[in-house]
């Protein structure tokens, strides 16, 4: 494999691409989909896929900051509810035509109603098999020990996090996806180091990222374990009303902490990140070249032209992500 032959990528520390912190504003997200990777600029966001020919082909979508269109995302704590869902809403429809496009089906864009119904089934999901069934578990055998039952909740959990997240990722399909993980992540850091955007530059870096959504999801947990173990062992109504309403309020601390130790370098970002990074170790992997190629290129789409020039001063551009940028389709999936 050509990975193979690569030199070691940087550790987390030796590649921070900013020493003095970097713009919130400016900063780029993405995700992993069907042989594919999604990248969300400040202003636009794109999708690329590999072809079963081969060939790169994109979409971009133009969509400036979700803190510039709704004034409730200005706000700490609470902006981080609506990112997240505006970031499900992408990442589903990414994750639907990357599908189509890897498979060579015909292309259909999802309604709302399908995106509406796909998230409330993802957020049962979670809550219920993260959040209520630890809860209920440990209520079955904890009897009348607040300190039993908090302990058994939060391992139950942790446990479940883990192994889920561990189980998925026997998948030789999955295993792919965290390829692709590990290319968008890697893009991302050559990006905001300021380094060309080739392969040789992002290479270089490693697949794990502190804003990575694995993070988030891991501080959901951590977080859950923490806030849940004040209220001690209560009735079994309040014990479900209080875990799914915490849910939304977890989450907005989740994003402030992934935000703070994503965008300031430093011995506390270091700490909080560190237990994503750790986790990181199975939801992202080396990918090859041409994996890497895909995440360059949905990356090289997703910018705009003042973006785009800002790169292209740091050293050439590879020709493969001028050409997808250019024969990219635009619109809305």
């Amino acid at each position: 494999m050509t990975h193979l032959l690569r030199k070691k990528p940087l550790t987390q520390s030796e590649s921070n691409p900013v020493e003095h912190g970097i713009d919130p504003a400016k900063t780029v997200g993405g995700q992993a989909v069907i042989e594919g990777v999604m990248m969300r600029a400040p202003s636009a966001w794109s999708v690329a896929v590999r072809q079963p020919d081969g060939q790169i082909t994109a979409r971009r979508n133009d969509l400036t900051r979700l803190s510039e269109r709704n004034r409730w995302a200005k706000i700490p704590f609470i902006r981080g509810i609506f990112v997240l869902g505006e970031s499900l809403t992408l990442g589903f429809k990414a994750l639907s035509w990357s599908a189509q496009v890897a498979t060579e089906e015909e292309e259909k864009p999802l309604t709302g109603a399908q995106i509406g119904w796909t998230m409330a089934l993802a957020f049962i999901f979670f809550a219920g098999v993260f959040i209520l069934l630890p809860a209920l578990a440990a209520g079955a055998v904890s009897e009348d020990s607040d300190l039993l039952f908090s302990t058994l909740e939060g391992v139950i959990r942790l446990v479940l996090f883990i192994g889920y997240i561990w189980l998925i990722g026997r998948s030789s399909e999955i295993a792919r996806v965290f390829e692709y993980h590990g290319a968008e992540h890697m893009s991302i850091h050559a990006y905001e180091a300021g380094d060309p955007l080739t392969i040789e530059a992002v290479s270089k870096y490693p697949p794990e990222h502190p804003r990575c959504g694995t993070n988030f999801l891991l501080i959901v947990v951590l977080g859950s374990i923490v806030i849940f173990s004040f209220l001690g062992q209560p009735g079994w109504v309040f014990l479900i009303v209080s875990r799914i309403l915490g849910i939304p309020i977890i989450a907005g601390l989740a994003y402030e902490l992934i935000r703070f130790s994503g965008t300031r370098p430093g011995p506390l970002a270091d700490i909080l990140a560190r237990p994503g990074i750790w986790l990181q170790k199975l939801t992202t992997s080396v990918p090859e070249d041409d994996q890497i190629e895909v995440a360059i290129s949905s990356l090289v789409v997703a910018l705009d032209e003042e973006q785009l020039e800002d790169v292209t001063a740091r050293g050439e551009l590879p020709a493969f992500a001028l050409s997808v940028r250019e024969d990219a389709r635009t619109g809305d999936l």
